[in-house]
């Protein structure tokens, strides 16, 4: 089963375009002088980091921050006091923020089943996007949002900070010059230690949430804590598991060192969900391995009980070469080389390190000020991570999240993003939309 006929089957085609925000137009290339105002959709958690990190940049304002939990704001707007001298707007509906024409872009740090559709109704509102991994819950939305970025000349920027990195950045330069020889192989690793979310019995929305909104695409189930604020991630509805919550940085970085711009063609994962008795539907313990044509293997593993470092590492990433390895930590690099594990080139992390890519700063600050860089220069070219290259890393993710879930080896069509001759696989490559959340089948 393609894609296409996926979306005939559950019938969304028909109401493709139904609740799209009309079209307007775009920010045009502006001076450095000029105020760009943005939206954050999304104010919880990594939202509070967007609208921070928006606040640190000269001529950026946040004009508006949009949660579908209006319990939210008073916390918020006593935040922005303190970083802005402008008060921004509230609103619970995102569709009300695309239908202002004074904002220029949209900030999405939704939970991961509004990703996709939030970014593809700010494109089509003629907003530029800067969303967050994974960049969308399905392959085959993930592909419909660049086809959007491209259709509307957007310019939209995955949530990959890695890739604004001065450090990792040198790292991969290094890797990509030959510096371990060739590479044949990486590993990701997310060991993240998650408790119980135990059992909780449905009950009412409490007062000042908007289930309806929350909800968006997914289909709808009575609310219940487990399945609401963060703990959402642990169920298939709205999350990706940890593979492609942690996982999507993680699997960036190993694809980009190892200079993969295609789609592997065989998929294997195995895990489960171990030791504890709860509602959670995605699993604590998971193996992903993805080969490519030329045999050349990515590995990813989730440990998220009791668990050992990996060479010191429990978020990060290790390479392997004809000459050597490298342990990619953060924003620390090392390498060794030969039978006996000689130390070579390395860098490591830290405020006021050398600054070889010219990025002015550590942590995420670099990631956020490219997107503004590129929304002032219109140029795709100017972003480090361009939504193509985040909606391939998280497609490696929901590849390997498909693998898990039907228990077995999958063979992958880079040039249909389909599955070879496999419609019980094909079936997780969109989902059924809730009206009138509807990604669209033509952008």
């Amino acid at each position: 089963m393609n894609r296409r006929n996926f979306l005939k089957n559950t019938g969304t085609a028909a109401a493709a375009l139904a609740g799209a925000p009309l079209v307007k137009p775009g920010w045009s290339k502006a001076s450095p002088n000029d105020t760009i105002h943005i939206a954050v959709i999304g104010i919880r958690g990594r939202g509070e980091s967007h609208y921070t990190e928006w606040s640190k940049i000269a001529n950026v304002e946040v004009a508006y921050l949009c949660d579908v939990d209006e319990r939210e704001f008073p916390k918020a707007l006593q935040k922005m006091e303190k970083l802005s001298t402008k008060r921004p707007k509230t609103e619970v509906d995102l569709r009300r923020v695309l239908d202002d024409k004074e904002v220029h872009a949209v900030s999405i740090a939704t939970p991961d089943h509004w990703h996709a559709l939030a970014a593809i109704w700010a494109c089509q509102a003629g907003k530029d996007v800067y969303v967050e991994k994974p960049t969308s819950h399905n392959i085959w939305e993930g592909r419909k949002t660049v086809e959007a970025a491209r259709k509307y000349n957007r310019i939209v920027e995955a949530g990959m900070q890695n890739r604004s990195n001065a450090n990792v950045r040198a790292a991969m330069k290094f890797l990509h010059e030959g510096g371990i020889g060739d590479v044949y192989m990486a590993k990701g690793l997310c060991f993240k230690p998650r408790d119980s979310i135990g059992r909780k019995p449905n009950g009412a929305v409490p007062a000042g949430v908007n289930y309806d909104l929350w909800l968006g695409p997914a289909p709808y189930r009575p609310f219940n804590e487990n399945r609401f604020h963060y703990t959402w991630h642990w169920f298939w509805d709205y999350g990706c598991a940890d593979l492609g919550n942690q996982g999507p940085h993680q699997m960036d970085i190993a694809r980009w060192g190892m200079n993969k711009y295609e789609y592997p063609v065989k998929i294997h994962g195995a895990g489960g969900y171990f030791a504890f008795d709860s509602d959670q539907e995605t699993p604590n313990t998971q193996v992903a391995t993805l080969e490519f044509a030329d045999g050349k293997v990515l590995q990813f593993e989730v440990r998220g009980l009791y668990t050992n470092a990996e060479d010191g590492i429990t978020i990060g990433n290790l390479f392997y070469g004809s000459k050597g390895w490298m342990h990619l930590n953060g924003s620390t690099w090392k390498t060794y080389f030969g039978r006996k594990n000689e130390p070579g080139p390395s860098m490591e992390s830290k405020e006021g390190a050398a600054d070889p890519m010219n990025l002015k700063g550590t942590g995420d600050s670099p990631h956020f000020r490219n997107f503004i860089e590129a929304m002032r220069s219109r140029k795709i070219e100017d972003l480090n991570a361009d939504i193509e290259e985040g909606h391939r890393s998280t497609a490696y993710c929901h590849l390997s999240n498909i693998a898990y879930r039907l228990k077995r080896q999958l063979q992958f069509d880079a040039n249909t993003e389909c599955f070879v001759n496999d419609p019980q696989a094909d079936a997780y490559l969109a989902r059924r939309y809730r009206h009138p959340f509807v990604v669209p089948e033509k952008v």
